[in-house]
């Protein structure tokens, strides 16, 4: 109960204080904003002029017949003119700048934010949540400081100086014509409201055919043979009719209430005539005089329109905020000190002058562990020493927990009691830039970044040479996947690698690793998705690698681990038995039935 209203309370704090939290990202174009602000009400100044100008030259050139002063009158109508074009265009120019400007800030604040979270974090939430924050949403918050902020600003300006120029000029029209923004704003305010709810549906309508289309797509094969396409149609087809009916109807919506504010304006407009064309007749006032109310009349509702319709984005976009400003008050589970950032560094600015060499020694001393996400302690009251060079292996079934072990020795988890000494002490007295930098991890699903050969090596060690590459290249016994490359090394390998096989990927993430020289090594499940040839050949960059260096090896085939110094056997998240291959082979246990049920798949397959 007190952990939900902890939960409320920083909901509510976002949701009050989402605005001042993006202060530090406003603060840098704070002046060039309010010079944005003030050359916008420049502008609407200008246009509340111009009905002035025409007035006057009714007035007195057509009115009198005479062309005195045209020259005076042209200068200064032409002047205004280039004065206002000057304006507009560093207004949007500047407008321009500060959108791209606060993007980019506020990109760069979250994708850094994101290197610091814990693994957690990525487990919680999908790439595709993560990745509307960090994009779409600071697409919608620059939009905001610039060109919603400027809608309001030029608009209210407008409606100001358009008002008391009329109020000044004669208040019973001012009066005809101010009459009809009451009937304007409460329409506005009605249908705005059910086309923003509208526009949303229709973008959450969207989303699903998007997600739609991409099974359609990356899961054709899938779909074939299940024999499911119709059931695909139909379902696409319901969500697009589903999405082209709430489109017409925002389209209705927004045609009735355009209809309903230009039907407005020609009534402002018909009440000017009426009452101005008759005070015209009597004298009172003069033609350019009912020209002015006229201009006015017709122009008058739109802004109001515009400002309604840019405070609705605003509280549309307050959605954007909050879950930019979550995303930045997202805490990661494992924090290095203040004492240990003050000695160390942090993930950006290592003090690596400081960080003592790595051995190697990694032990659990009575670890007990609970995933943040998790209900029940995955290890209890654990103990294990690893000395320097050890070859631990960790087999169990899939879904059994292996990788627990391997998180927390590399300090991706806290353990929830207990500690992890490395090299004799407390991991947590050291920077976990520290750990990792000594760390190699090879994956189950090996990923290279987009670019060349080259720069995927040298990802753990940027100032490696082409010769230490090669060395590691051919300790990886990864020579022929580079040799087999038009551009060799200067080859591209695609996004994630797509130019090159799952094995020829494997071969290269573990040549990174050894190049990168790490006293630990994880190897989670390496060979699991490749062919017999190339598993001998990552087999033996393996039997390489580890050699001198503790490792950890989460193994699917067991034939590949039966020389580790240690092996765990885990199921349901609990180590149930340790041991060499042949002392758990003697007990006949657990691991005995992994080992002969695989052994005898292996001899039937």
């Amino acid at each position: 109960m007190e952990k939900e209203k902890t939960l409320g309370e920083e909901k509510k704090r976002t949701r009050f204080f989402g605005v001042p939290l993006l202060m530090p990202f406003v603060r840098p174009y704070l002046p060039t904003i309010l010079w944005m602000i003030f050359l916008g009400i420049l502008s609407s100044l200008a246009d509340s002029i111009y009905p002035l100008f025409n007035s006057w030259a009714l007035d007195h050139f057509v009115a009198e017949r005479t062309l005195e002063g045209l020259p005076v009158f042209l200068f200064l109508y032409i002047l205004l003119m280039i004065l206002q074009e000057l304006d507009n265009y560093y207004c949007l120019y500047q407008c321009g700048r500060v959108e791209v400007a606060i993007d980019k800030d506020l990109r760069n604040a979250a994708f850094a934010h994101l290197q610091t979270l814990s693994f957690s974090y990525f487990n919680q939430n999908s790439v595709g949540y993560i990745h509307a924050r960090t994009m779409s949403d600071t697409e919608r918050i620059g939009e905001l400081m610039a060109w919603r902020m400027m809608d309001v600003v030029w608009n209210a300006s407008y409606i100001v100086c358009v008002t008391g120029v009329m109020l000044a000029v004669n208040v019973r029209l001012a009066l005809y014509v101010l009459v009809m923004v009451p009937a304007a704003a409460v329409l506005i305010l009605y249908f705005q409201k059910k086309i923003v709810l509208g526009s949303r549906q229709v973008r959450e309508i969207n989303s699903k055919i998007t997600g739609n289309f991409n099974e359609g797509i990356t899961g054709i094969r899938s779909i074939k043979t299940l024999r499911v396409e119709d059931v695909m149609v139909r379902g696409f087809e319901e969500e697009t009719e589903n999405m082209r009916s709430t489109a017409v109807r925002v389209a209705r919506h927004s045609a009735v209430l355009t209809s309903l504010i230009t039907f407005l304006s020609s009534m402002a407009l018909a009440l000017v005539l009426w009452r101005g064309g008759a005070l015209t007749m009597e004298g009172v006032i003069r033609v350019g005089t009912l020209s002015v109310f006229m201009s006015y009349a017709v122009g008058m509702l739109e802004p109001i329109q515009q400002i309604i319709t840019s405070l609705s984005a605003l509280i549309s976009i307050q959605v954007n905020i909050e879950r930019f400003t979550g995303l930045l008050g997202e805490v990661p589970d494992v924090v290095d000190t203040p004492d240990v950032v003050e000695k160390y560094g942090d993930n950006f600015h290592a003090k690596r002058e400081n960080w003592e060499p790595l051995r190697g020694d990694v032990e659990f001393e009575d670890v007990s562990f609970q995933y943040p996400d998790g209900n029940e302690m995955v290890l209890e009251h654990f103990d294990l020493k690893v000395p320097r060079g050890t070859n631990i292996a960790i087999v169990g079934e899939t879904g059994a927990g292996k990788s627990t072990l391997v998180n927390l020795a590399c300090r991706f988890y806290e353990p929830t009691k207990g500690r992890i000494l490395i090299d004799g002490r407390d991991a947590r007295e050291r920077s976990q830039l520290w750990l990792h930098s000594s760390i190699g991890y090879v994956l189950q699903t090996p990923y290279l970044f987009s670019g060349t050969v080259r720069d995927n090596l040298r990802y753990g060690r940027p100032e490696a040479t082409d010769e230490e590459i090669r060395q590691a290249l051919h300790t990886a016994s990864a020579d022929f996947v580079v040799d087999r490359l038009e551009k060799g090394l200067d080859s591209d390998v695609g996004e994630g690698g797509s130019m090159l096989s799952t094995g020829e990927k494997q071969l290269l993430s573990i040549a990174r690793a050894i190049l990168a020289d790490p006293r630990i090594l994880v190897l989670d499940e390496a060979t699991s998705s490749v062919d017999t040839v190339t598993e001998r050949a990552i087999q033996d960059a393996i039997a390489a690698v580890i050699r001198g260096r503790t490792s950890f090896v989460i193994a699917h085939r067991l034939s590949t681990i039966v020389g580790a110094d240690v092996i765990l056997a885990v199921r349901d998240g609990k180590i149930i038995e340790r041991g060499t291959h042949r002392e758990l082979m003697q007990q006949k246990g657990y691991y005995y039935q992994l080992y002969t049920r695989q052994y005898e798949e292996s001899v039937w397959a």
